[in-house]
């Protein structure tokens, strides 16, 4: 075999290599695209139904203050920490893959979660708060609002985790730097993770 006819069948298999390897960065971004985006939207939904909760809280305060005259500290509380999330949250928004975006929602969650539960301990000492038509209605979206951030928390935790999985394999680990792709998603983990694990009951 001549010498040109080596050299050309080294270039076809250089070439054929050469396009091979093409052939698998694409795939391998475009499937780090899709996984990230799935993740994004995961959260938007998380985005949805935090927001619709940020909205009932000034209700559940408005119906209470009537009733709660000695209780302003407790009432305040509750809407300084709803705006602190509200403000976490769309930062969070705006990168849900940024860790300290995340953490401070987190955070700012934790803390509403907190004065809310405070909030319930003093409406149990008043029944006729308890019995409020509006009250009621309240703390039922309230807590179908919980059930749907939950399934909604785990849905976006499901996509950061198949997200990272993917992107910590090889040869994705290789790459994915290059395309972007830096460090690992965060899972959203409450502080109080027992009770995201199981939506957070709000009763009258």
């Amino acid at each position: 075999m001549s010498s040109a006819a080596l050299m050309i069948g080294l270039v076809l298999v250089v070439g054929v290599l050469l396009v091979a390897l093409v052939a698998i960065a694409i795939a391998i971004y475009n499937r780090l695209v899709t996984l990230k985006n799935r993740y994004v939207n995961g959260f938007a939904q998380i985005e949805v139904q935090l927001k619709r909760r940020y909205d009932l809280i000034p209700n559940l305060v408005e119906t209470a203050k009537g009733y709660l005259k000695h209780e302003r500290e407790t009432l305040e509380a509750v809407i300084q920490a709803r705006n602190q999330a509200a403000s976490g949250l769309q930062a969070a928004a705006r990168d849900p893959g940024d860790a300290a975006a995340l953490k401070s929602l987190m955070g700012a969650e934790g803390a509403l979660q907190g004065a809310l539960s405070r909030l319930m301990v003093v409406v149990e000492q008043y029944p006729d708060l308890k019995a409020n038509e509006n009250m009621l209605q309240v703390g039922e979206e309230l807590t179908s609002t919980e059930n749907r951030i939950a399934f909604a928390r785990q849905a976006f935790n499901d996509g950061v985790t198949a997200y990272n999985t993917y992107k910590q394999t090889f040869p994705p680990v290789a790459l994915a730097g290059l395309f972007g792709h830096g460090p690992d998603a965060t899972l959203l983990e409450f502080e109080d993770r027992g009770a995201i694990a199981e939506a957070p009951k709000v009763s009258f």
